[in-house]
């Protein structure tokens, strides 16, 4: 398929458009979710409460997401996420109004099962190409996080005040417009339901993990979860660590958007990069970017070492990301992929869970110089595994 088909790919230029609007909500959300905690939790203990049950939904909800669209149809699972998230935000903002914690939280649980099944436009763009075109397709997806990440902020900052005297309450209601614009392009996007036996045949897979058994998968999901891991276990304690180390909340906040940067623009070539060097080779050069990562923010605590080890870690995060779902792309079978990307995206899920939690307090318990170690550890372990399991025989 010649580029130039892909801007008259109806399917494709849908979903885009589709996830480069809904995917704003996410780094709306990841302010939403600390500022409002901070302004109605009864404890400083409970700030974080509901960042944390966003994430754990997303856990829950991926397999489930997954499942559904596999029964009726991409779209289906895309409108039902979307509408599950207007609950979340009418919630959001009545928390705020009445000065309810529980529903704020209940709000944030509600929209992390949302969000949850957005991340699954980067497997149905693969599905409206043909084969030799996926790791674009998926790659080109996954540049809308660029998009949302300059224009999601820029969104909160407008609308937070729009209710006052309410404080952020007004950023729930645009976040509820995002999402209403956001669907609009689903309307042009037509993917093919999967068969009643493909429905059964992945359903009972899925139940006995079967797939896990195969090599190709079992690295595809391994080398997915390292990379998403990794990342947040760097990137989440960062700001604590710079601000412990004397720097400014504004110097932490570039760092950061800079590494958000770093995740998202490398994007538009890593679909090529694969193309011509092939998937797995391009996930692994993930990975030995995140060692690289590790080893420049162990060694120094300067803003050179903070600014360099974060972009790094942003590039090694999306080489190894897309490179990871690519080869389970080629990996799975069609009557598989419903329930072999719900495993995945769980797997990814609960791994990121555990990683969010232990970096605090790796960080607050043993400082950053120990942060990066146990990263390092990490990565040199998963880059061990890959080449040991290149001798083990593929199951079948």
């Amino acid at each position: 398929m010649p580029v130039a088909r892909l801007n008259r790919n109806g399917n494709f230029i849908g979903l885009l458009m589709a996830n480069t609007v809904l995917g704003f909500a996410m780094p709306m959300l990841l302010i939403l979710g600390g500022l409002t905690g901070l302004h109605l939790s009864p404890t400083a203990a409970l700030v974080t409460l509901p960042a944390s049950v966003q994430t754990l939904a997303g856990m829950l909800a991926a397999a489930p997401f997954s499942l559904l669209m596999g029964r009726f149809g991409r779209r289906i699972g895309f409108v039902t996420g979307g509408l599950l998230a207007l609950v979340g935000t009418v919630i959001g903002a009545s928390a705020l109004i009445t000065g309810s914690f529980v529903l704020l939280c209940l709000a944030h649980f509600i929209l992390g099962a949302a969000l949850s099944s957005f991340q699954y436009f980067r497997f149905a763009a693969a599905e409206v190409v043909s084969p030799e075109w996926q790791p674009v397709a998926i790659s080109l997806m996954l540049t809308s996080g660029l998009v949302a990440a300059i224009g999601g902020p820029q969104i909160f900052i407008m609308a937070k005040d729009s209710l006052a005297p309410i404080p952020l309450a007004g950023a729930y209601v645009a976040l509820a417009a995002v999402i209403v614009v956001g669907m609009v392009p689903l309307a042009l996007v037509r993917i093919p339901t999967a068969t009643g036996a493909s429905r059964v045949a992945g359903a009972r897979r899925f139940a006995s993990l079967a797939v896990l058994r195969r090599r190709p998968v079992r690295r595809a999901i391994g080398i997915a979860a390292i990379s998403q891991g990794v990342m947040i276990f760097m990137m989440i304690p960062t700001p604590l660590a710079m601000l412990g180390c004397g720097f400014t909340e504004a110097v932490a906040g570039d760092v950061i958007r800079w590494h958000v940067v770093a995740m998202f623009a490398p994007s538009f070539v890593t679909g090529f990069l694969i193309k011509w060097f092939g998937k797995e080779r391009i996930a692994v050069s993930g990975l030995v970017i995140l060692l690289i990562a590790a080893i420049g923010a162990a060694a120094g605590l300067s803003s050179a070492h903070f600014y360099g080890s974060l972009i790094l870690l942003g590039i090694g995060w999306n080489f190894g990301f897309i490179g990871a779902t690519s080869m389970l792309a080629a990996a799975v079978r069609e009557t598989e992929k419903s329930a072999v990307q719900g495993l995945n995206d769980t797997l990814i899920a609960l791994v990121s869970t555990i990683c969010a939690f232990a970096a605090g307090l790796v960080v607050t318990g043993f400082g950053w110089a120990v942060v990066a170690l146990v990263s390092m550890l990490i990565v040199l372990a998963a880059i061990a595994v890959l080449l040991l399991g290149r001798a083990e025989p593929a199951a079948i």
